[in-house]
């Protein structure tokens, strides 16, 4: 593989610029290459070759491409540990969390396998006298995904599959921070087959993205990042006739009530708080105990747990969390859990330290632990995006429930209970996109969509499943008539609004 280059037109490109971005190991804090920033004429070259191998993608019968697909899912099985140990190496995160990242990924894979069903369209008969209709669904041509470093594998195959199968011709925008699983799945789709320039990789910055959302050949954009910059993208790839789905940031809940099981809840909490050293768009950062009694039992429950984290570098046996992404989330994570502190939230955990034995150039946190956090704190209020897990106390169901609801985000909530009648309430009234009862992290499976409400989603369209699989593509209408000899010819003009059959 060839790493610190673009890959456009079916082979790896060395950049022309002489602006490079480094890509760090998080566990050493060194940087092991350089990835080239893509100039605007190198866009242009990666929406040149995609607008060129558009027409005769798109032209090749459905089952054909997705035959193409089943050979990348086999493909991508058989590379799973090595796309995980580059996932690892570049983000930080343990080899086992690398892992399932893959395998999510590979899912929508599997499900875009299925596409010519996914997409099949209608037919009704006489709809008028003499006249049927139907509709199918096309692909709309260049198409860009833009990700982020937080999972640089799996992403990218929520949106390249799809838009791929559908008949679409697709330029990968992958974060700069971690971009060799990019590489790796471009690399992996010619050796499927697929052919050059439907599939391309370009690295760069600000640049780049500003490239691909104005060019005029550019005809669909996917983004996730944070709020900020996915309403950016979302108003100028609108302004430009572009389709775009931009995923933003989240502030995710999970409301423990007084009859769950709290040894459960606290587990849960672990893994959905510390877990990828808390960078996850999922990651639940807020716990929301209803009543003193059972904020002080998960409270209780939480500590021993934080002091048994295993924190080291991720290809490690048996770590439970790696480092952050870079210093610069480091310093920004430790000034929000400075201003939670200097508002006056009690830090029962504090993680701000922590240095593993012989990886003191790391870029690594321990899990901290906020209690008696307020609504109106900026650690509340903001996305961390780090190991930091705020407890904000609820005395009733109904209040809990208000706290998700009237966050800005609204991108996951969960609940823990044995209460069927408030389930199925936190279910009809919780404004989130995305819950869980009894399940911290509700990521919808394949065939299912993604994407949160609010601040959390611009656009009204999720990403993969139906949803995702409709928004590369757009829907034709066709309506036809067929006359019999002479039966119409003398027929006289008909001036008033036609009407359907009945």
């Amino acid at each position: 593989m060839a790493l610190g280059t673009h890959f456009i037109n079916g082979a790896p490109l060395a950049g022309e610029s002489q602006q490079r971005s480094p890509v760090y190991n998080p566990a050493l804090g060194e940087v092991i290459y350089e990835v080239p920033l893509a100039t605007e004429a190198e866009v242009n070259r990666a929406v040149a070759a995609a607008k060129a191998a558009f027409p005769a993608w798109a032209a090749l019968p459905m089952i054909r491409r997705a035959r193409y697909m089943f050979r990348l899912y086999e493909l991508l099985n058989q590379h799973v540990d090595e796309i995980a140990a580059a996932v690892t190496r570049e983000h930080g995160k343990t080899l086992d969390d690398a892992r399932g990242e893959v395998q999510r990924g590979i899912e929508i894979v599997e499900y875009a396998c299925g596409m010519p069903q996914v997409l099949e369209g209608r037919y009704s008969a006489q709809v008028a006298s003499g006249v049927d209709q139907f509709s199918l669904r096309q692909p709309l041509g260049v198409s860009v995904g833009i990700t982020p470093f937080n999972f640089p594998i799996m992403i990218p195959l929520w949106m390249a599959p799809l838009a791929i199968t559908a008949g679409n011709s697709f330029i990968l925008k992958p974060s700069e921070r971690d971009p060799a699983a990019s590489l790796m799945l471009a690399e992996l789709a010619i050796e499927a087959g697929i052919p050059p320039g439907v599939l391309n990789v370009l690295q760069g910055d600000k640049t780049a993205v500003s490239g691909l959302l104005t060019h005029p050949d550019v005809r669909a954009v996917s983004f996730v990042g944070s709020s900020a910059v996915a309403q950016q993208i979302y108003a100028t790839g609108a302004a430009a006739g572009k389709r775009v789905q931009a995923l933003g940031g989240a502030k995710n809940h999970l409301i423990v009530m007084p009859d769950a099981d709290i040894e459960a809840a606290a587990t849960a909490l672990m893994g959905a708080g510390y877990g990828a050293a808390g960078e996850r768009c999922m990651a639940v950062s807020v716990a929301v105990p209803v009543g003193e009694v059972t904020a002080e039992a998960l409270r209780e429950a939480l500590i021993p747990r934080l002091a048994a984290l295993k924190i080291g570098p991720g290809d490690q046996a048996q770590v439970d969390m790696g480092p952050l992404i870079s210093q610069a989330a480091h310093d920004r994570i430790r000034g929000l859990i400075n201003s939670g502190v200097q508002a006056g939230a009690e830090l029962v955990v504090d993680g701000r330290d922590y240095k593993p034995q012989g990886y003191e150039e790391g870029f690594f946190m321990g899990g901290s632990l906020f209690d008696h956090v307020r609504p109106e704190m900026e650690i509340y209020t903001q996305e961390i995006f780090g190991p930091v897990l705020s407890q904000v106390r609820a005395a009733s169901f109904e209040e809990a429930v208000s706290l998700a609801s009237r966050h800005a985000y609204g991108n996951g909530a969960a609940l823990y209970t044995r209460d069927g009648g408030l389930a199925r309430r936190f279910v009809q009234e919780a404004e989130v996109g995305m819950l869980g009862v009894n399940v911290p992290i509700p990521v919808p499976s394949a065939w299912h969509s993604f994407g949160g409400w609010k601040a959390s989603l611009f656009g009204d369209t999720p990403m993969y499943g139906q949803d995702g699989a409709r928004f590369w593509t757009r829907p034709k209408n066709v309506m036809t008539r067929w006359h019999e000899g002479e039966g119409e010819r003398g027929a006289a003009a008909a001036f008033n609004f036609a009407r359907s059959a009945g």
